[in-house]
């Protein structure tokens, strides 16, 4: 025998076990377990601590001068650093972008950015020219612009590094005509991927990427009919916003089709579509329909519902209802609803506002229907929920309100959907410290605060889907963010994405910049559009 071989007694042994599996008499047949909800419904309702907490000074320098001198605030000297580490300021690239946390001296929030490019030209702070830019062994930053005749500068001098965290900390001042108005202690986190981590994990794979011609930022993307339609807006007279339409038949090759802009209104935040119709969300003419009866080449058919200028900014659409959200021009924000039963042919049915006009954002910024309610994210006033089974009679039945108190809360976007029985929503914000809540709104009388997730304290959630027991999440700076969220009170992160680069072109200093708009339409992929990168496609998970 050779060596290695099997024994007599194992080839028969083994020819036996064989038969036996091969047998065609079915041996018994274990019934697959029943489903397992992994969640109850039961919860602790947890306390709304808002999206800023005062957390004192965050550094030992002060501004020296008394408020309202008349000073040069351009001036290293009026600071007292005598208690920072400076030296620690050494370890600092000569480039970056940070998000910058402002805490003024009375104790209220404030938030800024800074961009110091890689390749040594003019860095600019919330979008205006530094003019000052002394970085690394100083972390002093400053700019000076004129605005409604008066001339204002922003001051930022850094007084230490820490080394776990690699924040900056320092001192602030803002002056207007040469006069000290405010100042106080900032904290400052560079943008690059947080804690360390990996470009992507989870499986969550980058399919394609593709460039978008618009020179506007852009801000949403709708998938329908193989197509995917990206909008952008034109914050600025230099950029170019509108419409773009890719065929991405194959995701891993999109391919450019048209590109729309309309003269004088081209700020186009939203899209979604029904059958062979198209809607834009236009910050000049409402809702500008298009026909897509061929997907590649929209044919502009009007804008609703017409008249005076109006500003709508978000779209959610149910059956034959389409809920377009306008900030203004009305004084408090408005949801206006439409009968798209007949797709391009809409028909407003009514418009309604919250009753709440009392809050310092007071204004409305998007929706999600579910089973006969809307539930409105409105900045401020916040997550305000409606019964509009009758479209005629909306009926506002209760509200999570935030404390505005020294807080930036604001209500931005949000998902609900249906678990253990009870219905839950998914709300984030928008800005420095934004979240995202989880809130059990089966009773919108009594709407509790259940779980919550959130990353960077710097950094800022935009848009989310929700499919099935995951949430998607585009979040600027952090990325594309996927949870489990099939335990509500614990969201948990299973995959990412990190979209943002600082080398990026045309890459800013806004809070607002990286993974922006996103859909998950259930043909496999992932559509993300990231404001300086365009469409991203990634894999579904």
């Amino acid at each position: 025998m050779a060596l290695g071989s099997p024994s007599p007694a194992v080839v028969v042994i083994g020819c036996a076990l064989l038969c036996f599996a091969c047998s065609d008499k079915p041996g018994p047949v274990e019934p697959p377990p029943p489903p397992v909800e992994p969640w109850d419904g039961t919860y602790t309702p947890l306390v709304e601590s808002t999206d800023w907490v005062d957390r004192g000074p965050y550094a030992p320098c002060s501004f020296t001068p008394a408020r309202g001198t008349v000073v040069d605030c351009d001036d290293p000297s009026l600071f007292d650093l005598s208690r920072c580490d400076l030296s620690s300021l050494d370890a600092l690239d000569a480039h970056g972008i940070y998000q910058v946390d402002v805490r003024h001296d009375l104790g209220f929030p404030d938030f800024v950015g800074v961009r110091v490019p890689q390749d040594g030209s003019t860095g600019t702070l919330d979008g205006t020219p530094l003019t000052r830019q002394q970085v690394p062994g100083r972390f002093t930053l400053s700019t000076r612009y004129t605005q409604r005749d008066v001339s204002r500068q922003t001051v930022l001098v850094g007084c230490g590094r820490q080394a776990s965290s690699g924040l900056v900390t320092g001192c602030f001042v803002r002056c207007a005509n040469g006069k000290a108005g405010s100042w106080g202690t900032f904290e400052a986190a560079r943008m690059t991927w947080a804690r360390g981590e990996a470009e992507s994990s989870g499986g969550l794979r980058l399919i394609s990427e593709t460039s978008i011609p618009l020179t506007g930022t852009h801000a949403d993307v709708y998938v329908a009919h193989q197509h995917a339609y990206v909008v952008s807006i034109d914050l600025i007279a230099e950029t170019q916003g509108g419409l773009t339409v890719f065929d991405v038949s194959d995701p891993s090759h999109p391919v450019l089709k048209k590109n729309i802009s309309l003269p004088g209104d081209s700020y186009w935040n939203a899209a979604w579509t029904k059958d062979n119709a198209l809607y834009v969300a236009s910050k000049k003419s409402g809702v500008v329909v298009f026909d897509i009866t061929n997907p590649a080449d929209p044919i502009f058919v009007r804008s609703v519902p017409g008249g005076a200028p109006l500003n709508v900014h978000t779209f959610f659409g149910d059956g034959n209802r389409l809920y377009a959200v306008s900030p203004g021009p009305a004084p408090h924000g408005e949801t206006l609803i439409f009968d798209i039963s007949t797709p391009l042919e809409p028909v407003l049915l009514n418009r309604f506002v919250v009753s709440d006009t009392t809050s310092y954002i007071p204004s409305a910024h998007d929706s999600f229907a579910y089973q006969d309610r809307l539930y409105i994210n409105h900045f401020s006033s916040g997550y305000v929920v409606f019964d509009v089974k009758d479209a005629m009679n909306p009926r506002e039945l209760g509200t999570y309100t935030f404390d505005t108190e020294n807080s930036s809360s604001m209500s931005h976007a949000g998902a609900v959907g249906t678990f253990a029985g009870r219905t839950i929503a998914f709300e984030g914000g928008e800005g420095q410290g934004t979240r995202l809540r989880v809130l059990d709104v089966t009773d919108p009388t009594n709407i509790p605060l259940i779980g919550t997730y959130n990353l960077r304290f710097h950094s800022s959630i935009h848009n989310m889907i929700l499919k099935d027991k995951r949430l998607y999440l585009t979040h600027y700076h952090e990325g594309v963010r996927v949870l489990d969220v099939s335990i509500p009170t614990h969201p948990r992160e299973i995959a990412h994405f990190n979209t943002f680069r600082e080398s990026d072109p045309n890459r800013t200093d806004s809070i607002l910049d990286g993974a922006i708009g996103i859909r998950v339409p259930g043909d496999g992929y992932v559509y993300v559009v990231d404001t300086s990168r365009g469409l991203l496609i990634f894999n579904e998970l």
